[in-house]
C-alpha cells in the first residue's frame, strides 16, 4: 500500500543552520513519530526504533535511516526502510530548502511510504493516520528543532 504526503514547513532558522541539522542523521532520525531509540551508524546513515500500533498491533518498527544532502542543489533526500510485526515501510521523502530572506527558511516536502505486511489491515483512515504521522510529523519536528537549535525566534 502506497501513501503519499506533501507540503511545506516554515523553519525559524537560516539556511545554513537547516544544512547543518539536515547533515546529522542521527538529529533527522530523532524527529521520527514515536522514536525509542537511535544509533548513528556514519555520517550519512542512522539506526532507530519507533513505536507503533493501534488496536491489538502494537509492538516496534526497526529502521534504517539514509541521507543524501545536496546543499548546492538545495534539496535533502531521506529514505527510510525497515519493519517489525511481520510487516514492512519504506520512506521515501525529499525536502527543498528555500531562504526566506529574513533570516528563516522553508522546507517544501514530498514524500511517500510504502507498507506491506499486516500493518495494511488496519484500513484506509488508520493508515492514512500512520502515513500522516511517519512523513508529516517527521517534517513538522525537523522544522520545531531546526529552529529551536538556531536559537532564532519566530
Amino acid at each position: 500500500m502506497d501513501l503519499t504526503a506533501s507540503g511545506q514547513n516554515h523553519v525559524t532558522a537560516p539556511p545554513a543552520a537547516v544544512w547543518g541539522f539536515l547533515q546529522d542523521p542521527e538529529q533527522v532520525a530523532r524527529c521520527l513519530p514515536e522514536v525509542r531509540e537511535v544509533r548513528p551508524v556514519d555520517a550519512r546513515h542512522a539506526d532507530a526504533t519507533v513505536q507503533v500500533g493501534s488496536g491489538l498491533l502494537r509492538g516496534q518498527l526497526r529502521l534504517r535511516l539514509t541521507l543524501d544532502p545536496d546543499e548546492a542543489r538545495g534539496l535533502v533526500k531521506v529514505h527510510v526502510q525497515g519493519g517489525g510485526l511481520g510487516s514492512t515501510v519504506t520512506l521515501r521523502a525529499e525536502a527543498r530548502v528555500a531562504d526566506r530572506g529574513d533570516g528563516t527558511s522553508r522546507l517544501d516536502w514530498q514524500g511517500q511510504a510504502e507498507l506491506s505486511g499486516p500493518v495494511t489491515r488496519l484500513g484506509a483512515r488508520q493508515l492514512d493516520a500512520l502515513a500522516q504521522r511517519l512523513v508529516v510529523r517527521t517534517f513538522q519536528t525537523m522544522s520545531a528543532r531546526m529552529g529551536a537549535s538556531s536559537g532564532t525566534l519566530a
